[in-house]
């Protein structure tokens, strides 16, 4: 179990920079996501800890162990990866026992037995043991690949969006898996992910990325309530954050296209510029009677998910979008009136960058 730093690591592909300046240091025992979309440079900050990809720039830091010559084989870190990277013609019990059978390892049997054991238990594939891979299901598979790298009892646990390949059950009981297991062993691990549900559910810290550039770090809490940009704004909360243009007007404001109309907060009163991006997340718009509603509008879409509605409000020519609890009976074309808890809004520049 290690404490990870990634120094100032750029790498570049010919004339493409796949991570500029990327700097973070992950504690020892913690789970920390890195979260981005497509191409923001996960894999690659993956596979440059590994030392899968040699960095043009920076160090990579094991304890205080630099590691930037070391090989992949002497860093000690164990990756679980999309694809499942089984070997199909053997039992589960050989593929788990593999990584302890190798030269530089070379475990005895009964040390092997009794690891073995002991992982299938923990990840309820014990009953597994004697089959072959082949004949697994998606979710047995990757929990066979996730027991064959903790079965060596890394000092770094790096995974590569394990839960993309599953169906929505088995990602929700695996995501729950992984948490109870990394904290009962205690592995430093790294979690690489575009899906905001698993960042904000399983990381202690979340690492936003974004063209190769590390645009927030903090916890969960911080990264949903103080968003740095409108990015990483969008990028978490489901439904999607509204983001619309704004213009201040002395001590009030008004939503561009809208009859939405506010009082400046006394803690924005010195920083909100003339027009600015002002933003509501979908828990925070309030449905409400004629009588108690501040602003009205119309349900230009209505989506009953179960447990929640979502509903879609066309005030003026802006969409806002709100959740409430439970299935509503709106229709569209209703009207509908509704309030914003202020206190809990965003603002941010035009540039995207968040105002105090």
């Amino acid at each position: 179990m290690s404490k990870v730093t990634l120094q100032n690591i750029t790498k570049r592909f010919a004339q493409v920079t796949a991570l500029k300046d990327v700097t973070f240091t992950v504690e020892n025992n913690e789970f920390f996501v890195l979260l981005g979309p497509t191409g923001a440079g996960k894999t690659t900050t993956l596979r440059v800890l590994a030392g899968l990809e040699k960095h043009d720039e920076g160090h990579v830091i094991f304890d205080d162990q630099e590691m930037d010559a070391v090989s992949p084989a002497d860093r000690d870190t164990a990756i679980v990866f999309q694809e499942y990277s089984l070997y199909p013609t053997m039992s589960v019990y050989d593929n788990l026992a593999f990584p302890l059978r190798a030269p530089m390892r070379h475990k005895p049997e009964a040390e092997i037995k009794q690891r073995v054991e002991q992982v299938a238990t923990t990840l309820q594939i014990s009953h597994l043991l004697p089959r072959k891979t082949a004949k697994l299901s998606g979710g047995e598979m990757q929990r066979v690949s996730i027991g064959r790298a903790i079965v060596r009892q890394p000092r770094v646990f790096l995974m590569d969006e394990p839960l993309s390949n599953l169906d929505a059950k088995m990602r929700e009981a695996l995501r729950v898996e992984l948490q109870h297991l990394q904290k009962e062993q205690g592995i430093t691990t790294i979690f690489v992910t575009h899906d905001q549900i698993e960042a904000l559910t399983m990381a202690d810290r979340i690492g936003v990325l974004s063209h190769g550039r590390i645009i927030q770090i903090g916890t969960p809490v911080d990264i949903y309530d103080r968003p740095a940009t409108t990015f990483v704004a969008q990028l978490i909360g489901t439904p999607r954050i509204t983001l619309v243009q704004s213009q201040r007007e002395a001590d009030s404001f008004h939503i561009i296209g809208s009859t939405v109309r506010m009082t400046v907060p006394q803690p924005l009163q010195d920083h909100l510029p003339t027009t600015f991006q002002f933003g509501i997340r979908a828990e925070d718009i309030h449905l409400a009677s004629a009588e108690s509603g501040a602003f009205s509008g119309e349900a230009i879409l209505v989506e009953p998910l179960g447990t929640q509605t979502i509903v879609h409000i066309k005030s003026g020519e802006q969409a806002l979008i709100c959740s409430q609890p439970g299935i509503s009976t709106l229709k569209l074309g209703d009207a509908v009136h509704f309030n914003l808890n202020i206190e809990r809004a965003h603002y941010f520049n035009l540039d995207g960058t968040r105002i105090n």
